[in-house]
């Protein structure tokens, strides 16, 4: 059963960070409908704003591994709305 979602992420600290993040976004492609990125150069942090539209077990990875990078933090939200 597919679902859509939004998932907010910010990242802290250096560049490498981040392009760690796109790498795993890449891998998540297949799930991801929209993004928005905004970086913050003064402050050296950037937030990215998915809409991602698939199953909650592949959803859950892209949050989970996400979330095992340093200095990102990650949060969901999935709608109880069924897609095909």
């Amino acid at each position: 059963m597919k679902r859509i979602g939004v998932i907010g992420i910010v990242i802290s600290g250096e560049r490498n960070i981040a392009l760690e993040v796109q790498k795993i976004l890449s891998e998540f492609s297949d799930i991801i409908s929209g993004r928005m990125g905004i970086p913050h150069k003064e402050e050296s942090i950037s937030t990215i704003a998915l809409i991602v539209e698939g199953e909650n077990e592949r959803i859950s990875a892209l949050t989970g591994k996400i979330g095992r990078l340093e200095n990102v933090n990650v949060k969901s939200a999935l709608s109880g709305v069924e897609v095909k």
